[in-house]
């Protein structure tokens, strides 16, 4: 996936997030961000890695989130990897 499939993707992602009334301050809390934050850092590639991230701890926000877009499952961890970061993620 190209970087900047991978920033949409991403993007569409925190506008689910941030439309989840319940998930969204989850997400505020166990990042420290607030909501002038995210409209600030929207467009860095860092934040939105971050937000992947989040989402794709849990297989049902990773369902949930597909199936809104009508994404196949795999899409979020593979537009994480393509973002800034991802070779820092190691799985222990």
């Amino acid at each position: 996936m190209k970087r900047e499939q991978a920033e949409t993707i991403a993007l569409q992602s925190l506008g689910w997030l941030v439309g989840n009334d319940e998930l969204c301050p989850i997400f505020l809390g166990s990042t420290g961000a607030s909501v002038d934050d995210l409209k600030a850092q929207a467009n860095e590639p860092e934040f939105l890695a971050s937000v992947l991230e989040f989402i794709t701890m849990d297989d049902q926000w990773v369902v949930s989130l597909c199936d809104t877009f009508g994404w196949p499952y795999e899409t979020p961890l593979q537009a994480r990897y393509a973002l800034p970061g991802a070779q820092n993620v190691h799985w222990t």
